[in-house]
């Protein structure tokens, strides 16, 4: 009589040892389901004069880059209406969001993001002008050398109770000094304004380093470096800007931002390359944040 209740204890405790591990596989797989990962890449503009490195011959090791870091949410720089194209035929699952920096929103250079359509609802879109005119198309202030833009995107995430998000894409100018700590100023206030409630990602190719003007205007109270949250000790290894060589010393002028409301859980300068060749001139940069409860 005792064997008979102890058999079926044991086969239970046989299947729960069996079952164990690929519980605890699939939790690792996925550790929490509100994470949320974030890549900023420019992929350098398809129409540049760039020999063995033009768009047609590394757009494929653009795509497989992407996909090999899988983000949620993406920011995009310097997308020309035919990179547009091919990253919609490329990525089905992923909504996409771009208006050119000119007066005709399909001409010329976009700064577009890209959003997963399973996870997100967009709320609104707009793009607005980094100058002193910012409703104004292709309107440039300061001493910018070209007209900048920055993406205003705000979702729901349906894998965080709704919870909405807003993601801010930008890539300020490579010449104006003045015209990157303005541009950062005018993106401070318009994320201030938000509230300290607001779950903000920003992302882009701000053409300057960490400790500059730009980035001090940026990065405190509304908003913080994933990069150096996750990583506090500085190397010599953290310039984003790749020159084609692999180049790796210099500024991180890529960044990904956001709201102390996120906890950083990783935080990378991705240096994905093939057999010596990259996919652009810039590295992209990721991070993975988590919401934090509310207090």
């Amino acid at each position: 009589m005792r064997m008979k209740l102890i058999l079926p204890l044991i086969t239970c405790a046989l299947c729960f040892v069996t079952t164990l591990p690929s519980l605890l596989s699939e939790k690792s797989l996925n550790p929490h389901q509100e994470d949320l990962r974030v890549m900023s890449f420019n992929v350098r503009l398809g129409v540049a004069n760039d020999g063995p490195n033009h768009w047609d011959k590394r757009k494929e090791l653009v795509v497989q880059t992407i996909r090999n870091y899988s983000p949620d949410l993406l920011g995009l720089q310097e997308v020309w209406p035919m990179q547009e194209a091919y990253l919609r035929e490329k990525f089905p699952g992923y909504a996409y969001y771009g208006r050119s920096r000119l007066s005709d929103a399909k001409e010329g250079e976009q700064c577009a993001v890209m959003y997963r359509k399973d996870r997100f609802e967009l709320l609104g879109k707009r793009t607005f002008w980094l100058s002193e005119t910012p409703n104004e198309p292709e309107s440039k202030s300061w001493d910018s050398s070209l007209p900048r833009i920055a993406n205003w995107t705000r979702l729901k995430d349906r894998r965080s109770n709704g919870k909405e998000l807003v993601l801010v894409n930008v890539h300020f100018d490579h010449r104006g000094k003045e015209s990157r700590e303005q541009a950062a100023k005018l993106i401070h206030r318009r994320v201030a304004k938000l509230g300290t409630s607001a779950r903000v990602v920003v992302t882009g190719d701000f053409n300057a380093g960490e400790g500059s003007p730009p980035y001090r205007a940026l990065v405190g109270d509304c908003l913080v470096d994933t990069f150096r949250i996750s990583k506090p000790t500085r190397t010599a290894e953290e310039g984003t800007f790749t020159a084609w060589k692999g180049k790796r010393d210099g500024n991180r002028i890529d960044w990904v931002l956001c709201s102390p409301n996120f906890r950083v859980l990783s935080a990378a300068i991705d240096h994905t390359e093939f057999d010596g060749r990259y996919p652009s001139d810039h590295y992209p940069v990721t991070a993975t944040l988590r919401s934090k409860p509310n207090p």
